[in-house]
């Protein structure tokens, strides 16, 4: 089964790359008089148009006393403006059948808007309406803060939720990186609606925004419809926000968390590599071996297949702008946490002082280059990964650059990573469940 996908999906990604070339690059890249960066991606088969926008205005633009105000602000923002009120922006793009969303990550706000090519100019006039005139009434303030308060409780109920969480602090320390993007019950009490006020007056702005879109558009009519509903969108000087330092752990740090629960929830791990790191391909293919590459991977055979000690287990590197983290993960009977550790340890290990194979190299390379086309397969998936794409600065030459990168990884790249990003011990483990049962030896 997994020869068949694999031929299936290079033969897919081969017809892939020849309609790229002919079509040109993925899209056409602008700095707008505003400084605003426009990516266009003309995509005549369906009359949609899909736009996303990022906006640097994430939970590290937010002070550490105010965890939450990035979230409130982007969940805030279709809530009412100037010019209409929550439900009057609800109705209007629901009428259509489109779509508009904004939501706050760590690094940035995102505003999605996708619907018919016919409808576009009242999705720009909705779009252009919730980004420059927001009015963060009290009201809705008061609202959403009870929803993720609400939100906020059930996750501490929920053990996946409470190691996350617990890890993430363990890894990144004071950095923003280390706090949930919704803050805590008692940061949000802290925000008021001046604090929204001024986060959205100061990062708001064209130059500190990318705009990606996608689909039934000319270059001639988006220039127009930016001229109509965004030209008054002025550029603003956008202050500087000094970061605490991410460092590794020199020593193990284990959190025990106590619950009465069935089976225990683990997350071993530690810091991790920004997106710009050069070794990011290298490391992509040794943790498809390890632990990204699902039932074909070393932690799923050993711990899952072999010993029948969990049924899903994991690895995968998260690389944001700045820093990111490794992390393995499993439920496993309480009984069974210890040895299930010991396992994800014994086959890190492994992979740091043995060289793979040339099948698993093999068989990593053809899946990360074959199943790369159905990351980009549809507008709103262009859309995104061209905003990725932009905001790492990776290249509009990406689509071609990827595979090369991924089939010239080595076994002995793979030897060099895994010892130098893989640490046997110096780690975070954070184990959740009934440590009567666990008598955890770590």
């Amino acid at each position: 089964m997994k020869k068949t996908f694999s031929h299936f999906a290079i033969i897919l990604l081969a017809v892939f790359l020849a309609s790229q070339a002919a079509a040109g690059p993925l899209a056409e890249r602008e700095i707008l008089s505003n400084n605003m960066v426009l990516l266009h991606a003309e995509r005549r088969v369906l009359p949609i148009v899909t736009i996303v926008m990022a906006v640097r205005a994430g939970s590290i633009a937010e002070p550490s006393d105010k965890a939450g105000l990035a979230y409130l602000t982007a969940a805030l923002l279709n809530e009412g403006t100037k010019k209409r009120t929550s439900r009057e922006i609800s109705e209007a793009i629901e009428f259509v059948g489109g779509s508009l969303s904004a939501s706050a990550g760590a690094d940035y706000t995102t505003i999605s808007l996708s619907l018919l090519k016919k409808d576009i100019d009242l999705g720009f006039d909705l779009l252009s309406d919730i980004l420059m005139n927001p009015v963060f009434n009290e009201n809705e303030i008061t609202r959403k803060k009870k929803i993720t308060k609400n939100w906020l409780i059930q996750q501490n109920e929920e053990p996946g939720a409470v190691a996350s969480i617990a890890f993430s602090k363990a890894v990144f320390g004071e950095h923003p990186y280390a706090r949930q993007v919704q803050g805590t019950i008692e940061s949000l009490d802290r925000i008021n609606r001046q604090d929204i006020v001024d986060f959205h007056n100061t990062f708001f702005a064209p130059n500190n925004a990318i705009m990606t879109v996608v689909g039934d558009i000319s270059r001639d009519e988006l220039k127009a419809l930016l001229n109509r509903h965004l030209g008054t969108w002025n550029q603003k000087k956008i202050p500087s926000n000094p970061l605490p330092e991410i460092g590794a752990s020199n020593s193990a740090t284990v959190i025990r968390v106590n619950k009465d629960l069935t089976q225990a929830n683990i997350v071993l791990g530690h810091l991790g590599i920004s997106r710009d790191n050069p070794d990011y391909y290298a490391i992509t293919v040794m943790n498809y071996i390890l632990g990204g590459g699902g039932f074909s991977s070393r932690l799923m055979d050993n711990i899952r297949d072999n010993k029948g000690l969990a049924y899903d287990v994991h690895s995968y590197f998260s690389a944001n702008r700045l820093s990111g983290s490794f992390q393995a993960g499993l439920q496993t009977k309480n009984e069974s946490a210890n040895i299930a550790i010991e396992e994800v340890l014994r086959e890190m290990e492994r992979i740091r002082t043995e060289p793979v194979s040339d099948k698993d190299l093999q068989d990593a390379k053809s899946y990360l280059t074959g199943s790369f086309p159905l990351r980009i397969d549809s507008n709103s998936k262009i859309a995104g990964f061209v905003l990725a794409v932009e905001f790492h600065s990776l290249g509009l030459d990406y689509v071609d650059k990827y595979p090369l990168l991924i089939n010239a990884v080595t076994k002995e790249d793979i030897l060099r990573v895994a010892r130098k990003y893989l640490d046997t011990k110096n780690y975070v483990l954070v184990v959740v469940g009934n440590m009567d049962k666990i008598k955890l030896k770590y």
